[in-house]
């Protein structure tokens, strides 16, 4: 029986991501200069690694309108879950990040556990830090490391999640794994003012574009953004991912939440 139980707890563990809390905290937009308001990061939970090809085709079991020949073809592309057998993931997919998914359907996966995406400020917040601090970008070889992953061809085989170390916030896979999806990745140009926004670059995929923003030497952001800027939400691509995110209830006054 004592066996039983801590399979049936080892099984629970590698379904649900465990989430981490992150304190108040703030990131700068990409296209804003030093001396721009940077953006504010209320508290929020963040799962510790990506979603996993078996926890996906847990949800696609239980919704089936999510499952590769079910899903409506306005929110999937062709080739949604097209690296899964037909009965799912392959053994040796399983605790890898499951990609070929739409924002639509990280979506609604992370609706149905009661969470959300993350948006891309908290996004960014998470990713700036290093092993060792909450914001790791000065770090020397930081940003080449990172670099690095991005300049690895796209078809390499993907790892398990949680293989490499975790970040100062305990989070994993930040880097190096796979590209995620953010809830608002399609904003991405957009600095907040709606007067200056017609103004912004277009010509995103420039080097010589990477000269207006708040540091140019953080090439590994700009490229960030570029991605997203790239995506529509129905994009299923080999190594685009996802992890959730969850609000943090306010407490009030007498001690409860709100």
């Amino acid at each position: 029986m004592i066996t039983a139980l801590l399979l049936s707890v080892t099984i629970l563990q590698a379904s649900v991501p465990f989430m981490v809390e992150l304190p108040r905290g703030e990131v700068r937009p990409l296209y804003l200069t030093k001396d721009s308001p940077l953006t504010q990061v209320a508290p929020f939970r963040l799962d510790t690694t990506p979603v996993t090809n078996r926890q996906f085709s847990d949800f696609v079991r239980q919704h089936s309108h999510w499952q590769s020949k079910q899903a409506p073809a306005l929110f999937v592309e062709a080739q949604y879950l097209s690296h899964w057998p037909d009965n799912g993931p392959a053994p040796e997919q399983q605790a890898q990040p499951v990609t070929y998914v739409s924002w639509f359907a990280a979506s609604a996966y992370c609706q149905a556990q009661g969470k959300r995406l993350p948006t891309v400020s908290e996004w960014e917040y998470v990713a700036q830090a290093s092993e060792l601090a909450a914001n790791g970008s000065k770090e020397p070889g930081y940003t080449q490391r990172i670099l690095s992953w991005y300049a690895r061809p796209a078809t390499d085989a993907l790892t398990r999640v949680g293989q490499g170390p975790a970040n100062y916030w305990q989070v994993y896979d930040m880097h190096g794994l796979v590209w995620e999806w953010t809830q608002d990745f399609n904003t991405a140009l957009v600095t907040g003012e709606s007067r200056g926004d017609s103004a912004l670059d277009q010509g995103l995929f420039c080097g010589s574009g990477a000269a207006g923003s708040a540091d140019p030497s953080d090439y590994a952001a700009f490229m960030r953004f570029g991605f997203r800027s790239s995506l529509k939400a129905p994009y299923t691509l080999g190594n685009l991912g996802f992890r959730c995110a969850q609000d943090i209830a306010p407490v009030s006054s007498s001690g409860g939440t709100q």
